[in-house]
């Protein structure tokens, strides 16, 4: 094909409209979407070069610090800090159907994985709320966002407990982690008193905390790819933790322990270092998408996990991880192409230390992004758009007749 040359207005953000290359005969093959915005948000800021990633201008590090997860979930939904906990208040005090809940959660069979409940359940809550169907709606999204944050609570702790096998708990507590925590009942041992619980509570509130937004990821594009088909949200919803699932994306801290545990012992992290760099194996929690430093979230994590461990006791997958991230940051293979540990790379031994098991991980990860999908939807809904249709560069057969 003859090459040509196109000329196209670029805006203040380096973006242009892609619709005036396709009105010239070209499209950009980008399947992955790395050089293609489909939406214009307020709400994360992410700087991969300089691994810098802040909610609504803040700074990861500050509001990780400074914030409790609810009022992080107001400041991401409404834009402004708030001055009051009214979002904590709506969400402790929203009417959520545990009885139908459990009903959807105790048809599937114990230890069914948690997440294939979450998703179930979200398809069942949206069946019991039709007037969530009026997306338009900016009240009715409003008073929905404590109600589904409520629910997703309660959802998300009984999926876990099912899992295990054994009975969930009634949500109490000062924090929506710490409620969580006891949610789930027997899934996480709460034998070692209350000491115990306020760590691993205000842990579980961090780890909310970092994962409840970050900008346009494959749960977070499906939750708008499939709300601009004016689906409710919590179809959409089901589309976006079916996303999360996968092990390339909310899956992946799963994939750390189980890397962790397979490499068993200090002696053997140089043998799986030079299996990776054959191709043999994959280095779990290394790398990011968007960062090409070390990701923000990552450093807050390992202060989480060490304030963890010294009530949980040590864990002998923490000395492995910290030799795999020893020899990373230092080896000139992993410094080359930018490998730094990532969130994923902490947050399963902080899980597992508090005393979930692995494939709960997952649903933590969904419990706090739910969030940020409730978020971008309303982003979304709040503006004009069209229901999202990419374009294919088609590479099959030319017109032909049946023989």
């Amino acid at each position: 094909m003859a090459r040509k040359t196109i000329e196209i207005e670029v805006d203040e953000h380096g973006a242009f409209n892609g619709s005036e290359l396709k009105a010239q005969g070209v499209l950009s093959y980008d399947q992955p979407l790395l050089a293609t915005a489909t939406a214009r948000s307020a709400i994360t800021y992410i700087d991969g070069e300089a691994g810098i990633l802040r909610y609504r201008g803040y700074p990861i590090e500050q509001v990780a610090e400074q914030m409790h997860f609810l009022q992080v979930a107001a400041l991401l939904h409404d834009g402004e800090l708030q001055k009051d906990d009214a979002l904590r208040d709506a969400v402790f005090g929203a009417e959520v159907d545990r009885d139908r809940i459990a009903a959807v959660v105790q048809s599937f069979p114990e230890g069914s994985h948690p997440m294939a409940i979450l998703i179930a359940g979200f398809a069942a809550l949206g069946a019991s709320h039709p007037e969530a169907k009026d997306v338009k709606n900016g009240e009715m999204r409003k008073q929905f966002f404590p109600i589904v944050l409520a629910e997703t609570l309660e959802l998300g702790a009984q999926a876990i407990a099912r899992h295990a096998g054994v009975k969930s708990g009634q949500a109490d507590g000062d924090t929506y982690a710490r409620r969580f925590v006891r949610a789930c009942g027997g899934a996480v041992d709460t034998s070692r008193g209350d000491e115990a619980l306020d760590v691993f509570g205000k842990a579980l509130d961090v780890l909310f905390v970092l994962h409840a937004d970050h900008e346009l990821n494959a749960g977070t594009n499906a939750m708008r790819a499939i709300g601009s088909a004016e689906t409710d949200m919590y179809s959409s919803l089901c589309g976006a933790a079916a996303a999360l699932y996968g092990p390339l994306h909310g899956g992946a801290n799963e994939a750390v322990l189980r890397m962790l545990t397979e490499i068993g012992s200090l002696d053997n992290v140089a043998d799986y270092i030079e299996r990776v760099k054959k191709h043999e194996v994959l280095l779990y929690g290394f790398g990011h998408r968007v960062y090409k430093n070390y990701d923000p979230r990552a450093t807050v994590i390992k202060g989480v996990v060490d304030e963890v461990l010294a009530v949980a006791g040590e864990n002998p997958l923490l000395a492995i991880a910290q030799e795999l991230e020893r020899i990373a940051l230092e080896d000139e293979y992993f410094v080359s192409r930018k490998l730094y540990p990532n969130v994923d790379f902490y947050s399963g031994i902080a899980y597992r230390a508090i005393g979930f098991e692995p494939a709960a991980f997952t649903v933590l990860f969904a419990v706090a992004r739910t969030v940020g999908w409730l978020c971008h939807y309303d982003e979304l809904m709040s503006g004009d758009f069209k229901i999202t249709r990419p374009a294919q560069v088609y590479i099959g057969s030319g017109a032909r007749d049946l023989p």
